[in-house]
């Protein structure tokens, strides 16, 4: 798991920037009804989306929440006075105070199932009758984009998926969630070129690979073995399930 104290520093350039954050911003609120007039972004990290959300509708009150203290100081400097430090499996949020609840990359960071499920009940605990949860589902497959970078980690050990979209409209279910629409957006700027997977790999990104595991290194081998090292492959596409709250 990365460190995300550290990874606060240079968490926008490496995860495309504006670009990405428009296009995510675009993505959910195209799954937002136009009447909702508050919205908590819960994992907001850097606030670089959560700023888009808030400027995007007038008079929507928009609050971002995040559990690491470096991603929120970053998030208040963009979002003055409307984010607050949180744990998202104990949102301190009253019962349906929220039209909308958007979690954007941050299912997959639960590891376990339990607390996958936590995050959903808060979610939807804090969002009132008729509103809606808006969450990225299957992120790790989204990276998978068909290249010959993924044809040399194909065989690298897994993790079972958290986030699937199967299970996260289960967890949905059990506390009235119900499917009210999906789509999908680009990770602008995040094509991964072989130069930038082995620094990805050298640094924890990928966890079952740990830096110092005894297979890194054959894989960072066989990554620096492609050609055009430094070319982007294409972008991940990321999807997003929206969920109504029953009345």
């Amino acid at each position: 798991m990365l460190d995300y104290t550290d990874e606060a520093e240079c968490y926008d350039v490496l995860r495309g920037g504006e670009a990405r954050a428009a296009a995510a911003a675009e993505g959910v609120l195209s799954l937002v009804p136009q009447g909702a007039r508050s919205l908590l972004d819960v994992a907001c990290g850097t606030g670089i989306v959560t700023r888009r959300l808030a400027v995007a509708r007038a008079g929507m009150r928009v609050i971002g929440a995040d559990l690491t203290h470096a991603m929120a100081r970053h998030a208040a400097e963009r979002l003055p006075g409307a984010v607050v430090l949180a744990d998202c499996r104990r949102l301190p949020f009253r019962d349906g105070e929220f039209d909308a609840v958007a979690s954007v990359w941050l299912l997959h960071l639960l590891r376990r199932p339990e607390h996958v499920r936590a995050a959903v009940a808060e979610c939807a605990r804090v969002l009132r009758p008729g509103g809606v949860h808006v969450t990225t589902v299957d992120k790790a497959a989204a990276h998978n984009v068909g290249s010959d970078i993924d044809a040399v980690l194909a065989s690298r050990p897994r993790s079972p998926a958290p986030d699937t979209s199967a299970a996260v409209e289960s967890y949905a279910a059990e506390h009235g969630l119900l499917p009210a629409g999906q789509t999908r957006f680009p990770g602008r700027g995040q094509g991964r070129s072989p130069r930038r997977t082995i620094a990805d790999l050298r640094r924890g990104w990928f966890v079952t690979l740990p830096p110092g595991h005894p297979l890194a290194d054959g894989f960072a081998a066989r990554l620096a073995a492609l050609p055009d090292q430094d070319r982007p492959r294409p972008d991940p596409w990321f999807t997003l399930r929206a969920f109504r709250k029953a009345t």
